[in-house]
């Protein structure tokens, strides 16, 4: 033990080997759903389930042992909740092809290594207020909260059961908005109980500190699902890898970079290196926070190293067939049980691999709306305890806190949020007066949020 305690500093920082494994597994069951949610999220954009699978898998094994072992942060790395409805459903509507899309992914990713490598991306983690970190993650929780709410049917489009002729403009040329955007949904179908009662049962267990308990749920109300005949048991239990249906020769390798390097792709650039680089310092601070490992500015010591393992994971996505990735929240599960080193992030990682392994036995509940869906509401209700953070009685920090999550929330978009955040934050300091408390890097970061919204791909 002591070339482990030695490698990654156990007594320097308090812990030991037996915390940190405890860590690493707990935020593996936390955080384990993303194995069924990222490829069933991915599916709409056409990619096929099981080499996805494996290639969500593979990330999250490598990411997290690379910031185990070149970090020493007990923060495990998988594709990004949130990137991936960016890439299966925004970019839909521009017929780019799913190559194009990991391209660009890859693309995003070697350019978060040269800014991170340079300096700049350090800095401009260091450049925004504390407030407006907060509002990134209670943002993103609520994000994740309404996409569980509108997957599980618990709330559905207005237009839904409209007849088409309710909904058509004067010339019955096109189909108009209806007048309230949103409604709740079919209270008495079974599916939409089904997920009412594993959204209860998720919460109950948190509520109990039951380790796994997200991932517990989910197992739960797929098991009730499937023998209510909502569901299929698994065809197998366990299966090899890599060939025949969990092959990655489908996507591994398929990007297409050359066709992104062009001026019609900088706006789908620009918006993956926002929503990219936003989240991870989000997260990282974050964790940061519930490990008390921030300074007394609120910063993250050493974020260039974190930040790196994130762009190499971000770029590793593209190669393997995957969303954008980076530093998880669910981390803090594990940082909570004590950890404190990458031994952590290193268990969490070989815990992924070892998954491979098992992929039918999770596969049937890919397709399990009302059992995953529930996991992103409670992802939500985790979250959204940052806003005690946010100075409230500040109206310069909580205007544009307000800002990022009512326009991540009710624009169905993380990048918007955060953008019109970081754009009005120095607006409302120059209003107040206050022009000495705006920096460098909060100028630039407003700069490039508002050719975000005239150049870039807000939707």
């Amino acid at each position: 033990m002591s070339s482990l305690d030695s490698f990654f500093r156990l007594s320097e920082r308090g812990t030991s080997a037996r915390i940190e494994i405890l860590g690493g597994l707990t935020t593996f069951v936390a955080m384990a759903y993303i194995v069924v949610v990222n490829p069933a999220i991915l599916s709409f954009a056409g990619i096929p389930v099981g080499p996805s699978t494996v290639a969500t898998i593979t990330v999250a094994f490598a990411g997290s042992v690379l910031m185990g072992l070149w970090a020493n942060r007990p923060i495990a790395v998988a594709p990004y909740m949130g990137e991936n409805a960016f890439i299966a459903f925004g970019l839909a509507a521009l017929g780019i092809s799913w190559q194009q899309r990991f391209g660009a992914v890859f693309v995003s990713g070697v350019l978060f290594l040269v800014i991170t490598l340079v300096g700049i991306r350090g800095w401009l983690a260091r450049s925004i207020s504390a407030s407006l970190k907060q509002s990134f993650a209670v943002g993103i929780g609520l994000f994740l909260a309404f996409i569980g709410l509108y997957e599980t049917g618990i709330v559905t489009s207005a237009a839904a059961g409209m007849p088409v002729a309710a909904l058509a403009t004067a010339d019955g040329s096109l189909l108009r908005a209806p007048a309230v955007p949103v409604k709740i949904g079919d209270l008495r179908s079974p599916e939409v109980l089904l997920a009412i009662a594993g959204f209860v049962v998720i919460m109950v267990l948190l509520q109990r500190k039951v380790k796994g308990g997200i991932l517990i749920g989910i197992a739960v109300t797929a098991i009730a699902g499937g023998l209510l005949g909502h569901g299929s048991a698994p065809k197998a239990i366990v299966a090899m890898p890599f060939t025949g249906d969990y092959s990655l020769a489908p996507i591994a390798l398929q990007l297409d970079v050359a066709g992104v390097l062009k001026l019609s792709f900088i706006p789908i650039l620009l918006t993956l290196f926002l929503m990219s680089f936003l989240d991870t310092l989000g997260t990282l601070v974050g964790v940061g926070a519930a490990g008390k490992m921030l300074d007394e500015k609120g910063n993250l010591p050493e974020i260039e190293r974190p930040m790196t393992v994130d762009a190499v994971a971000c770029a590793l996505s593209g190669l393997v067939g995957t969303s954008t990735s980076g530093a998880y929240i669910e981390s803090a599960t594990g940082i909570r049980e004590g950890a404190r080193t990458g031994l952590a992030a290193v268990t969490t990682g070989l815990l992924f691999a070892a998954s491979l392994f098992f992929i039918p036995l999770v596969e049937p509940l890919q397709a399990m709306r009302f059992a995953y869906a529930p996991a992103l509401i409670a992802v939500g209700v985790l979250m959204i305890g940052s806003i005690r953070e946010v100075a409230l009685d500040d109206l310069t920090e909580l205007a544009p806190a307000f800002a990022t999550i009512a326009v991540m929330v009710f624009t169905y978009n993380i990048a918007n949020g955060l953008t019109a955040g970081l754009v009005l934050w120095p607006v409302m300091k120059l209003a107040a007066g206050r022009w000495r408390e705006i920096n460098g890097g909060a100028i630039a970061l407003a700069i490039v949020c508002l050719l975000y919204y005239v150049f870039g791909l807000p939707h």
